[in-house]
């Protein structure tokens, strides 16, 4: 039956809302013909491609993307079925009134055989698709989604790294994070540790008290500040000041608690011997120790997973000891100072002569940890030239990356006020009976 409306095969293939190349089975791989989408894309007229072996028309950006084609080509050519292609990249040279030069491209395409009556091949047709931009949005995510990796880990290191026992909890005061401090104090693994497990370490004189105090936090919202006595991996009970701060989202409401400890227990000793020694002396010690306490926390600001923590801290990046992270607690020691990208030597000049740097040399180069206690300072904390005298407990640690070297780790604890009050005390003696 011949149809009433004539049709022109080749201005309809022609017309096809798709990118296809029509090419010849022979080794050249002739062109044939292109649809009008496949002629705006290759950015290339018709009459300039066709008749032309492939790689005349369209030259590769490389061999390797040129083997690819030729292969698909070939399993075209061998197989009679239809072969799809990896992604590859084919430049395309634009047209002057385009401003001329090479754009970068990356497509996709699938070869089909077009056989004959006979199951011949007769021609190649390729469809081609232009995934650029695609391509590109995903090497995008990818940078995007590292970049992210990269900083959970570095932040993920930080909470890792820093001497305070730190935990996390749901909404609901659900226990469900611990760092790697808080497990070697305990010497209990994570998973005894979420829920509820973590009470089984308090004195059993405080558990009553500690929750209490835990659940009016978890029911009002307000922050979360307990001392309690927690038991060590040796099976020592230690006094410790525990800290704890609700994360909320812009509507105010919850999403989590965040919260750390550190070890009082020395302090709270020291005072109980002041009271001991003598007991006209105990009103001045209960002082002394407020007084210490006021101190830590007006020093120790409640912190969050990314920057905060309750105490000084810094990472010193190398054997030159350059200051990579710096706290808030660490920088109100020195309100005047840029320390990030310095070297302690660089930014506090005046603790060269004091014997500090090769304290961390030792540490560096030996891995062996450094705890000073009430150690006397120096520091331009003004910025004027005039040292004033401080008194320090800090700890220098080493600590690795993929098994080296890769800096120091500093914990400390300004206790001036602390140790003035003491020395006020001790200087009292019997006069102040």
């Amino acid at each position: 039956m011949v149809s009433a409306f004539p049709v022109d095969y080749q201005q309809l293939f022609r017309a096809l809302p798709e990118n296809f190349l029509l090419i010849a089975p022979d080794a050249d791989a002739t062109i044939v013909d292109n649809t009008d989408s496949h002629e705006a894309v290759s950015l290339k007229s018709r009459q300039s491609v066709v008749g032309k072996p492939f790689f005349d028309a369209f030259p590769s950006t490389d061999e390797e993307s040129a083997g690819v084609i030729r292969e698909s080509h070939a399993h075209v050519r061998q197989h009679l079925t239809p072969h799809t292609m990896p992604l590859i990249r084919y430049d395309l040279e634009r047209p002057e009134a385009q401003g001329g030069g090479l754009e970068e491209l990356y497509w996709e395409a699938t070869h089909y055989p077009i056989l004959d009556a006979q199951g011949q091949l007769q021609f190649i047709l390729q469809r081609t698709q232009d995934v650029t931009e695609k391509h590109r949005a995903a090497l995008q995510a990818a940078e995007t989604q590292r970049a992210l990796n990269e900083t959970q880990n570095r932040m993920r290191f930080v909470l890792e790294s820093v001497p305070i026992l730190v935990w996390t909890a749901q909404p609901d005061g659900t226990r469900d994070y611990f760092n790697q401090r808080w497990l070697q104090f305990t010497g209990r693994e994570l998973a005894n540790e979420l829920q509820n497990g973590w009470i089984d370490n308090l004195h059993e004189d405080d558990r009553e008290r500690v929750l209490k105090t835990w659940g009016e936090s978890v029911a009002t919202g307000q922050p979360y500040q307990v001392e309690y006595r927690l038991r060590r991996a040796d099976g020592q009970y230690r006094w410790m000041l525990m800290r704890g701060l609700p994360r909320r989202d812009d509507e105010g409401h919850i999403t989590m608690w965040v919260g750390g400890g550190t070890d009082i227990h020395d302090q709270k000793q020291m005072v109980q011997e002041l009271l001991e020694t003598n007991e006209q002396q105990a009103q001045l010690s209960d002082q002394a120790y407020e007084a210490y306490q006021l101190a830590v926390q007006q020093r120790e600001t409640f912190f969050n997973l990314f920057m905060q923590t309750p105490a000084m801290i810094c990472i010193l990046r190398g054997p030159e000891h350059r200051f990579e992270f710096v706290n808030p607690e660490y920088q109100k020691l020195f309100p005047n100072r840029t320390l990030v990208g310095k070297t302690v030597a660089e930014a506090m000049p005046e603790v060269v002569e004091q014997g500090f740097i090769p304290l961390l040399d030792n540490v560096y180069n030996t891995g062996e940890t450094f705890i000073g206690n009430e150690v006397d300072i120096m520091l331009d904390q003004d910025g004027n030239g005039q040292l004033q005298r401080r008194y320090l407990n800090f700890t220098y640690q080493l600590f690795l990356e993929g098994g080296q070297k890769a800096g120091i780790t500093v914990f400390a604890f300004d206790v001036t006020d602390l140790v003035l009050a003491r020395q006020q005390i001790q200087n009292a003696g019997p006069s102040a009976q």
